[in-house]
C-alpha cells in the first residue's frame, strides 16, 4: 500500500516507490576512476567505504562469519579488477557491487544445498533470558533466524532495502527486477517476519 512503513530491527522503510536518481549521479565516480587509475590511495579509500556494507550483507545472507569475509574480500577484488574499465553513468557502482556480492552469495548457497551433511541446523534458543543483555541477544538471534528462513528472494529484498539502506529503486537494479517486484517480495517478507516475530514486544531492543 503506498505510504506504507515497516521496521523490523531498524529505520523505517517505505514501501512506495520513489522517484528514480539519475545514474549519472554516482558519489563512487571519483574514486573508481582513481582507483582504475591505480591510485592506492584511492584503493584503501574503497575498502574502507564498501567492505563494512559487503561484510553486513553476506553476514546476513550466509550467517557464517568466514565465509562472509571471504565474499567481501572477492567482491572487492572484482571491484579492483574491474574499476579501469568502469563506465560512468550506466549504473551506480554501488549497485553493481552489490549484485557481485549477492550473486557470491549464492554460489555459497548452492554449494550447501548441494553438500548433504550428518549435523542437524543449529537451534535457537527461544526460553527466557536471565537479564537485558541476554534479552537482546535472544531477540537477535530470533530476528536472524527468522530473516534466514526466509525464501531466498524475500530474504534479500528485506536485506537490501532494511539492512543496507538501499531505496526500492536501488534494490530493484541490483535484484535485476521491476520496482513492483521488488515491494511485493518486501511485502511478503515482512508479513512473514512479522508472523514469526508476534510474541515480541514491539519496540524490544530494536525490534
Amino acid at each position: 500500500m503506498p505510504g506504507e512503513a515497516i521496521a523490523v530491527d531498524g529505520p523505517l522503510v517505505r514501501l512506495d516507490a520513489e522517484a528514480p536518481r539519475p545514474v549519472t549521479v554516482d558519489p563512487d565516480q571519483d574514486l573508481v576512476q582513481r582507483v582504475g587509475r591505480g591510485d592506492p590511495a584511492a584503493v584503501q579509500a574503497l575498502v574502507a567505504r564498501k567492505l563494512p556494507r559487503l561484510l553486513a550483507l553476506a553476514q546476513r545472507m550466509l550467517s557464517d562469519p568466514v565465509e562472509a569475509e571471504d565474499v567481501a574480500q572477492e567482491a572487492l577484488l572484482r571491484a579492483w579488477k574491474q574499476a579501469p574499465r568502469w563506465t560512468p553513468g550506466k549504473a551506480r557502482f554501488d549497485t553493481w557491487l552489490h549484485r557481485v556480492a549477492l550473486n557470491l552469495c549464492y554460489d555459497r548457497l548452492r554449494r550447501r544445498r548441494e553438500r548433504p551433511t550428518a549435523l542437524p541446523p543449529e537451534q535457537v534458543d527461544e526460553g527466557p533470558a536471565p537479564d537485558r543483555g541476554l534479552m537482546a541477544a535472544d531477540v537477535g538471534r530470533r530476528v536472524d533466524a527468522a530473516l534466514a528462513a526466509l525464501p531466498d528472494r524475500q530474504r534479500e529484498a528485506v536485506i537490501l532495502c532494511h539492512h543496507q539502506a538501499l531505496t526500492n529503486i536501488e534494490a530493484a537494479a541490483a535484484m535485476d527486477v521491476s520496482v513492483e517486484a521488488l515491494e511485493s517480495l518486501l511485502s511478503r517478507g515482512r508479513r512473514t517476519l512479522r508472523t514469526a516475530l508476534a510474541d515480541i514486544r514491539p519496540g524490544a531492543e530494536g525490534v
